[in-house]
């Protein structure tokens, strides 16, 4: 059994009671606190986490090809403890997903995931406009605790229309995870952006009523991948 929380914003804190196992960047684990001698220990996952080697394989082998690789190891937790992982100072957040609810996380944003949740890879196709990758890593939850915990440049904003069935945008750059429903991509193109006069806003993520969501988004945006001018 485990449970994950956010510890000085900076770190990821995951007490454990009885002995389970996680998943986490490689490297990414700073500190531990147990009875008696250390029971906790890390491990290399040499192709992903599927429990199926067909689809590890085809996960790792569309990384690669995308270059959306992370290397990730999985911790062993024997007994009872609290273990610490963070990654560069970057914020952490942390989401506890339903049964059956799904979060959708670049790679490099992805800090630590429990057991119970199933892990995928799936093609997106966003970096045609937007520097997020080609391939995205999809967790769904499976049990009770089924945890993801994310990294963020900065102090995160997290909008939900879940309860409100409001419509949410946001900048496709600065977007760090949704769940459950993929946005609309939506485009603001006119003649002024042929005369070098645009906003700076030309494309967004949109998500309406029927689409529910929760989208964490960091104040740090990724270098943008459309440039539509004319000097």
């Amino acid at each position: 059994m485990v449970k994950f929380e956010v510890f000085n914003e900076v770190i990821l804190m995951v007490t454990c009671t009885g002995g389970d196992q996680i998943f986490t960047r490689a490297g990414a684990w700073i500190g531990g606190d147990n009875y008696g001698a250390r029971n906790f220990k890390f491990t290399k996952v040499m192709l992903g986490p599927q429990n199926n080697v067909a689809q590890a394989l085809m996960g790792q082998f569309v990384r690669r090809m995308t270059g959306e690789n992370i290397p990730l190891m999985k911790v062993e937790l024997m007994g009872d403890s609290v273990t610490f992982y963070a990654n560069r100072q970057q914020h952490v957040v942390v989401y506890q997903l339903n049964q059956g609810e799904s979060i959708f996380v670049e790679s490099e944003n992805i800090l630590a995931f429990s057991s119970q949740c199933a892990y995928d890879v799936r093609f997106m196709g966003q970096g045609v406009i937007s520097q997020k990758g080609l391939a995205t890593t999809k967790l769904t939850g499976n049990g009770p605790e089924a945890y993801a915990a994310v990294l963020v440049n900065g102090n995160p904003l997290v909008l939900s229309n879940v309860q409100t069935g409001n419509t949410i945008t946001c900048d496709p750059d600065a977007v760090v995870c949704w769940t459950n429903s993929d946005p609309d991509i939506k485009l603001d193109v006119s003649w002024q952006n042929l005369i070098g006069q645009h906003s700076g806003e030309s494309y967004m993520f949109e998500w309406d009523g029927s689409r529910r969501t929760t989208v964490i988004i960091q104040p740090q945006e990724r270098p943008s991948g459309v440039s539509v001018s004319m000097d």
